[in-house]
């Protein structure tokens, strides 16, 4: 839904040192762009690892961000509460919403049934953006988020645009 120039402009204004990532067919895309923009990409292979390396990131000095899909956000949910609660680390996400503005890819695709109580279950401030036109949203919550010193995330509907 949103392209690479998009992405790449917001996470160059929130001055992301790092992207933390496991990524499906919305986010892959974005990679080279990423990395051209001089942001560092770090691949984890289950989405788990991704909130416990940006959280040493984090302490690090860095400012790193997590994409993953929200299929990931389900496998990773006991790191998110570690990170996100037990040590209250503000890390930033974006999540990819799988099949949310097509159904017929994945008919009964259930994502549509958990992605969102899951992350209020978690108490993750997150804003969902279900158009291109929303791209400036991306970097308005990251910052409203940061200067709460909270963590937050931004989930990208995904299908046909």
């Amino acid at each position: 839904m949103f392209s690479t120039p998009q992405i790449v402009a917001a996470l160059v204004r929130l001055e992301v040192t790092h992207v933390v990532s496991v990524p499906d067919s919305t986010i892959g895309p974005w990679e080279s762009g990423i990395a051209a923009a001089g942001i560092r990409l770090i691949r984890v292979c289950r989405e788990g690892e991704a909130w416990a390396v940006a959280m040493g990131l984090h302490l690090g000095g860095a400012t790193p961000v997590v994409m993953i899909q929200c299929t990931g956000l389900f496998e990773s949910g006991d790191a998110l509460r570690n990170v996100l609660h037990d040590w209250q680390v503000p890390i930033f996400a974006i999540i990819g919403y799988r099949s949310y503005l097509n159904q017929e890819t994945l008919p009964g695709d259930t994502c549509l049934v958990f992605t969102e109580p899951v992350l209020d279950a978690w108490k993750v401030d997150y804003r969902l953006l279900t158009r291109p036109d929303q791209a400036d949203q991306i970097v308005e919550h990251a910052l409203a988020c940061r200067a709460a010193g909270r963590a937050g995330a931004i989930v990208v509907a995904e299908g046909k645009a």
